[in-house]
C-alpha cells in the first residue's frame, strides 16, 4: 500500500478511535469498529455502467467531483473513491440478534448518532486532504444530492455508497440489496472522491452477487425470514415495503421508545 493510502487508512481509524465516535450513550459507546478502507479509479468503467444501469441521473466520480469544484480541470484518471465500510460492534449486532420486530435501541443509535459519525469523518478526511492539496468531497453530503426514481429500480439517488464500496473491492451485494463484506452486513459505509491517484484495491470477486449464499448455491435465505416488512422474496428486495417499515413502523418505535429520531431497521 502506497504511503497516501495508508496515510488515509490510518486517518479514518484515527478518528474512529476518538471520543467523535459515539452512540451517543451515558457511557460513550462507540458506534463503530475498526473501518475497512479500499480506494477504485475516477476511470473505473464500473461507475460509467452504474450510471447507464441506474440512471442519467447518477453521478460518476467525474460529474460530482467537477460539479463541486468548477474551477479545476479534470480527467476521471485524476480522481480516486475512498470507501469505508463502518461494521456494528459486537453490543450492538448482539442486542440485535435477539430481535424479531423492531430494532434494537443501540442498532437505532447506529443508524441516528452512528451516521453523524460517518458523517462527521468524511468531513474530517476531506478536510485533511483538501488541506494537503487534493480536494476532495463527500457526494451524499453535497448540497445537490437527493433521491430520485430509477427507472429500471425504483428508489435511488445520484450517488450509492454501497456501490462505491462494491467498485472499491470491499464487498458484494445480496438478496436484499445490502453490501456484504469481510465484516458481515451490519455496517454503514462512506466515501469521497478526492483529486489523488492511489492505486484501486484488487476485486476478489467477479460478480456482483459472489458472497451471497443464495446466489451462489440458492441457501440460506436468511434475510427472507428476518425481515418484519415481508420486503424481501426469493425475486427480490421491495423497496416500497421496506421504505414504509423504515419510515413508518421503525422511526415511530425509535421515537416512542427510545426517545429519539431513527429509522434504522437492519434485520436483513
Amino acid at each position: 500500500m502506497p504511503a497516501a493510502g495508508q496515510n488515509i487508512i490510518s486517518a479514518i481509524n484515527e478518528f474512529l478511535s476518538s471520543p467523535r465516535n459515539s452512540l451517543q450513550t451515558a457511557s460513550g459507546e462507540k458506534a463503530w469498529e475498526e473501518a475497512l478502507v479500499g480506494f477504485s479509479s475516477g476511470s473505473d468503467p464500473l461507475y460509467q455502467y452504474l450510471k447507464s444501469d441506474i440512471g442519467s441521473f447518477y453521478w460518476t466520480p467525474l460529474e460530482i467531483f467537477s460539479l463541486s469544484f468548477p474551477e479545476i480541470s479534470v480527467g476521471p484518471a485524476d480522481l480516486t473513491v475512498i470507501s469505508w465500510v463502518l461494521p456494528q460492534t459486537a453490543a450492538t449486532r448482539e442486542d440485535q440478534r435477539r430481535q424479531k420486530k423492531y430494532p434494537a435501541e443501540r442498532w437505532s443509535r447506529s443508524r441516528n448518532f452512528g451516521e453523524e459519525t460517518n458523517f462527521n469523518l468524511a468531513r474530517h478526511l476531506a478536510d485533511i486532504l483538501t488541506h494537503q492539496g487534493h480536494p476532495a468531497v463527500a457526494p451524499v453530503l453535497s448540497p445537490l444530492w437527493s433521491w430520485q426514481t430509477s427507472e429500471k429500480y425504483g428508489f435511488a439517488s445520484n450517488w450509492s455508497e454501497r456501490h462505491a464500496a462494491f467498485v472499491s473491492g470491499l464487498g458484494t451485494f445480496g438478496l436484499c440489496d445490502g453490501l456484504i463484506t469481510e465484516k458481515g452486513k451490519a455496517m454503514r459505509c462512506g466515501s469521497l472522491v478526492a483529486k489523488i491517484v492511489i492505486p484501486p484495491t484488487p476485486r476478489k470477486y467477479k460478480h456482483q452477487h459472489d458472497y451471497c449464499l443464495f446466489y451462489v448455491n440458492g441457501k440460506c435465505r436468511k434475510c427472507i425470514t428476518r425481515c418484519p416488512a415481508g420486503a424481501i422474496s426469493e425475486t427480490g428486495h421491495d423497496k416500497d415495503a421496506c421504505k414504509k417499515y423504515l419510515f413508518e413502523t421503525a422511526a415511530e418505535y425509535a421515537k416512542s421508545h427510545y426517545g429519539f429520531a431513527s429509522y434504522g431497521c437492519g434485520f436483513c
